[in-house]
């Protein structure tokens, strides 16, 4: 039931296949060029007309959004093997490893994240998934906190950005893994208290 108290009706089938194709058209343009994709080029690749699309899905965001949303299975089966294990700063360090390839997926991507995490508008769809994934890192960073190798003035907010911006050096692909690796070091020594990197 919805809040008037009306049972709320299931869309018409060939509403729901228009709303899967356009979500399986905009992963492959994503996946191909990126998030600045043509939104008239996901809505051609669908079968159904840039009307549609944008009935569907008002804004990039909004688009981007639910193609994250359907790839999230992957993080939260990440997550689910970090919580087997017993040590909190391997947890966190798994955690950012995990959304960095989170972030790392479409060409491109870091940015609106970023933006959604920096403006904090209600009205962006990418807004609630970012501050999922804060509040997350910072449940990590708070058990980390409590065993003493992590920094006490270290955010959840922080190590995303962080995060985010590991992952648009690794989304533009100029550049290898190991500047990758020691960026990564370098983000771990900073969070880290000094007596535990000894």
């Amino acid at each position: 039931m919805n809040a008037s108290g009306q049972r709320g009706r299931t869309p018409r089938a060939d509403v729901q296949r228009n709303r899967a194709a356009l979500l399986e058209a905009a992963q492959r343009h994503f996946l191909t060029y990126g998030v600045g994709t043509s939104l008239e080029a996901v809505a051609k690749e669908a079968g159904v007309g840039p009307g549609t699309l944008y009935r569907h899905f008002p804004t990039r965001e909004a688009l981007l959004a639910a193609v994250l949303q359907t790839r999230s299975e992957e993080l939260v089966a990440r997550q689910a093997d970090i919580a087997q294990l017993g040590d909190a700063c391997e947890a966190l360090r798994q955690w950012l490893r995990a959304m960095e390839d989170y972030f790392s997926a479409f060409s491109g991507l870091p940015e609106p994240l970023m933006a959604a995490a920096r403006t904090q508008e209600p009205d962006n769809p990418l807004t609630l998934p970012c501050d999922t994934l804060i509040a997350t890192t910072d449940e990590y960073v708070r058990a980390a906190q409590l065993t003493g190798r992590v920094r006490a003035s270290v955010t959840g907010y922080d190590l995303f950005l962080a995060t985010v911006s590991v992952a648009w050096i690794k989304s533009t692909g100029t550049t290898g893994e190991e500047p990758l690796d020691r960026l990564r070091a370098l983000m771990e020594n900073g969070y880290r208290e000094r007596d535990d990197q000894a």
